[in-house]
């Protein structure tokens, strides 16, 4: 039968069990968007490809299946070439169809004709172009496999506008039933006799494929050998942070007792992470040429093991799988005391420190911690705000936090659009900050459009943050380029349709949260903030004083 490239698209899409795209269109792919009509897929319009794309990421991230992302040529896979970099460092599986143009026209410098190999060379797992109709199925199972396979990523798929519109008669994709892997049992046996040797062993878990069953094996392997167990940057929700065993995560702003535990440690076992220059505090935590400790590696990708650490034992293998093996092995050492202490550590570190002003954060953090349920997600983007986040709520379940390992801005709110519109049943709060949250903004009329409602809580400080600290650290007192105006956010929601308030106090917090709730629509929370309260751990005129009397 013939069928034109849209609709083979689409029904390759159905067959791979994709069940929401999210898209800006354009004209330059009018044929998948037909195809996609009657398709029974929901398709998301979002009013920019950054936030599509973004969306895109988070749904990958969430599910563990590629989300799927169309953008228009030239400027629209420009913009949505931010989502494809969180989706690559994040290692979140993907797919970017790109609205190509005429492939007859192709080297002629026409109308926003873009090499997208080029272009997303650097910054995605595959990159092709699609320019025979009838190829449509091989490549997008292609995509999907790759998308899916060892590190997962993103792909990008470009679309010729002629080939998508020509007509192929052609069989569906064949889906491969893949066997997952175990860990061998040599290997577990290699793990466990290294173990045995340590006095001071930590385990940090992150990366991809982790699951509700990985936390729950990862959590029966830490207690049964009684050894430490942290988190790597933005995966706190691999544990269960109320675990006696957890002791917190390597975050940007480390614990600096944590930082010591990872080089006073004479073991690493890690598992599912890549081990970056976050967790290493700029690889000083560990130095790649000496590390002066033993180093088991555990990663779904051969390409990993090594690529700044070469470990001692590197075990191809996906976290669900090393730790399907790993919980029900008995004990091995005695850390009970070591695994006491670094939780203690992680206490006193989560204990609030009061920050300046009548709205104060470390305490809105811990009253969403006390009060969500288990089964809230949090997202956030990036700036300073963050920190408090990541040091003061308390994550108790997979699944609850979504958050940029790239380090992106403006990711929080279209992520959570995204975990909304994927659990409508369960509460979905973005954190974020005046900046942070003006970059995608944009989207409350995409969430308003298909009925998304998270709670927005907009840390309203009137400046990017985060650079204002470095700023002050390195040129203090010369303030330039980092102070914002910013709308009235209360009446920016209703303008949408959604739910708006300001909170000045942190009293007045909770009382604005229920109602936010209780609007049961899209909701921003304004919560204004001190412009001392600089970091977790510092104000504003305590590191320009600092820098001065340097």
């Amino acid at each position: 039968m013939q069928r034109h490239g849209g609709k083979i698209l689409s029904d390759q899409l159905l067959k791979l069990g994709v069940r929401r795209v999210f898209s800006v269109p354009g004209e330059s792919f009018l044929a998948a968007l037909d195809g996609l009509y009657d398709s029974g897929i929901a398709n998301i319009v979002c009013r920019q490809e950054g936030g599509a794309a973004m969306m895109a990421e988070a749904y990958g991230k969430m599910t563990g299946q590629p989300g799927v992302c169309f953008v228009t040529r030239g400027p629209g896979a420009t913009n949505a070439s931010a989502g494809i970099h969180v989706a690559m460092q994040d290692s979140t599986p993907m797919v970017l169809f790109v609205g190509q143009i005429d492939n007859r026209h192709t080297d002629r410098e026409t109308f926003q004709e873009v090499d997208y190999r080029a272009m997303f060379g650097g910054i995605a797992k595959w990159v092709a172009q699609v320019d025979d109709t009838d190829r449509l199925p091989e490549y997008i199972g292609r995509a999907f496999r790759v998308a899916m396979s060892g590190r997962p990523g993103p792909v990008v798929l470009a679309l010729p506008e002629n080939m998508l519109s020509a007509a192929a008669d052609v069989p569906d994709v064949r889906i491969p039933n893949m066997v997952p892997g175990e860990l061998p049992g040599h290997a577990t046996q290699a793990i466990l006799q290294a173990l045995g040797q340590a006095k001071r062993p930590l385990v940090v878990v992150g990366g991809p494929h982790w699951n509700a069953q990985a936390q729950a094996d990862v959590q029966s392997f830490v207690e049964r050998q009684q050894i430490p167990v942290v988190a790597g940057l933005r995966r706190q929700d691999y544990v269960d942070n109320r675990h006696p065993c957890y002791g917190g995560d390597l975050n940007v702003g480390v614990n600096p007792r944590l930082a010591s535990r990872v080089r006073e440690a004479d073991l690493l076992l890690l598992i599912g992470t890549r081990f970056g220059d976050i967790e290493t505090q700029g690889y000083t935590l560990v130095d790649p040429g000496d590390p002066q400790k033993t180093i088991i590696h555990i990663h779904a990708s051969g390409d990993e093991i090594g690529r700044v650490y070469a470990p001692d034992i590197g075990v191809v293998a996906t976290a669900p799988a090393a730790l399907r093996a790993l919980a029900a092995a008995e004990p091995v050492g005695e850390w009970a005391a070591w695994t006491a202490a670094t939780r203690a550590d992680h206490d006193a570190w989560i204990a609030p420190q009061e920050s300046p002003g009548a709205l104060k954060q470390e305490e809105v953090i811990r009253w969403l911690s006390d009060n969500l349920p288990d089964d809230a997600i949090l997202t956030n983007g990036a700036g300073n705000y963050a920190a408090w986040l990541h040091r003061y709520f308390v994550y108790k379940q997979h699944g609850t936090q979504l958050a940029p390992t790239s380090g992106s801005m403006g990711y929080g709110f279209p992520a959570a659009i995204a975990a909304s519109l994927e659990y409508p049943d369960r509460r979905v709060v973005c954190l974020a900050g005046d900046g942070c949250f003006q970059m995608t903004c944009n989207e409350l009329s995409t969430a308003i459009q298909h009925g998304a409602t998270p709670i927005v809580v907009v840390m309203d400080n009137g400046r990017y943050g985060t650079i204002r600290m470095h700023q002050e650290k390195t040129y203090p007192g010369r303030v330039s380029g980092t102070a914002l105006v910013n709308p009235d956010f209360a009446v920016l929601a209703r303008a949408y349709g959604g739910y708006g308030e300001v909170v000045t106090s942190t009293a007045d917090f909770a009382a604005a949260f229920g109602r936010a709730q209780d609007s049961g629509k899209l909701a921003i929370i304004a919560c204004k903030v001190d412009e001392e309260a600089l970091s977790t751990g510092a104000t504003l005129s305590a590191v320009r004083d600092a820098a001065l009397s340097r």
